[in-house]
């Protein structure tokens, strides 16, 4: 094994990526050493190297990029769950000082860790951490999804959005979802049933539940969008969102003596409170994929080291099709 990496670094806010050769680094009591395959891109990155997320702030200059998949090369002392040429998976820096997944090794909470299911691809794997967490810290941790309950997800199609209405329908939810009419049959194929985002929410409320409204919704867009899903609950029913972030009347949820619950993903890697629950949320994901039950959606380009300018600019400029991967290392 050779002893230093190559890895991506920003020094400065919006500044170019410049790869470097660095030690890698040692993993400490508690930690695993990880060789990276691949590295998930989510829009919060790009927002981050840009200096606009005052809550993911990460010190610059940084390695960064959250999700990762990759091979365990050495583990740290009292590291008993991982031996080296375990496969793992987990979203595990690129935030709080953290380092990021922008490397070919990182040093990683263990706990952060789970094995990768061997029915995803390295690359496939590190498309599913940040959004399947925040996915399921929403429908299981804050709401606990039942079978039956009729489940709306605002933004069907997207990061968190697809990966929601996966989780839903395998617990036994009826699951719909909005987004644009285009994306229909994408959302079909996942199990929802599709609703234009066009529609206005008193029109789909009334044909969907009779005007009941939804047990369960999710907002992954927030603004209106968290506004109408106030509207689109029924009573006593649970709002979550992984953006709410904005000022709302709180009247709508309030007159239907609704609940509403917020999700901050990163707050285990910003505060250290509760990283070994974000491992055992991998874990599920993990039965989820290997049952055939996980499928996430990737964006047909590829991407190198070299070349995560481009996927950054493909998220900034709304041109990617699915989740982007910056794949490392074989």
């Amino acid at each position: 094994m050779t002893h230093d990496m190559r890895a991506a670094i920003v020094d400065e806010q919006d500044g170019p990526f410049r790869i470097v050769r660095l030690p890698f680094p040692v993993p400490r009591p508690g930690q695993v050493l990880v060789r990276i395959h691949a590295s998930g891109v989510n829009p919060l990155d790009t927002k981050i190297r840009a200096g606009k997320a005052a809550h993911a702030a990460m010190p610059l200059p940084a390695i960064l990029g959250m999700d990762l998949a990759g091979t365990v090369a050495a583990v740290g002392p009292g590291v008993t769950a991982f031996r080296p040429g375990d496969e793992v998976w987990g979203m595990t820096g690129g935030v709080g000082g953290h380092q990021g997944s922008l490397a070919e090794f990182a040093a990683v909470e263990a706990a952060l860790l789970a094995p990768k299911p061997a029915r995803l691809s390295m690359r496939e794997a590190a498309a599913v951490p940040l959004v399947f967490i925040t996915a399921w810290e929403g429908l299981v941790d804050r709401v606990g999804v039942q079978p039956g309950q009729t489940v709306l997800v605002q933004g069907g199609a997207g990061g968190v959005g697809h990966m929601a209405i996966q989780i839903a329908a395998a617990r036994g939810a009826r699951v719909y979802a909005t987004d644009h009419a285009r994306r229909a049959a994408f959302l079909e194929s996942l199990g929802a049933t599709a609703i234009d985002r066009a529609m206005a929410v008193e029109d789909y409320v009334a044909l969907h539940t009779g005007g009941r409204g939804f047990d369960v919704v999710y907002d992954t867009v927030g603004g209106p969008v968290l506004d109408a899903s106030f509207r689109a609950v029924a009573r006593f029913g649970h709002v979550v969102s992984a953006l709410g972030w904005g000022t709302h009347a709180l009247a709508p949820l309030s007159f239907r003596a609704a609940t509403y619950s917020g999700v901050f993903t990163l707050l285990p890697l910003l505060t250290g409170e509760g990283r070994a629950h974000h491992g055992e949320i991998m874990r599920e994901a993990a039965r989820m994929a290997d049952a055939g039950l996980l499928v996430p959606r990737l964006d047909e380009h590829r991407y190198t080291l070299d070349h995560v300018a481009d996927a950054h600019a493909a998220i900034e400029q709304r041109t990617a099709q699915g989740k982007l991967v910056i794949e490392i290392g074989a």
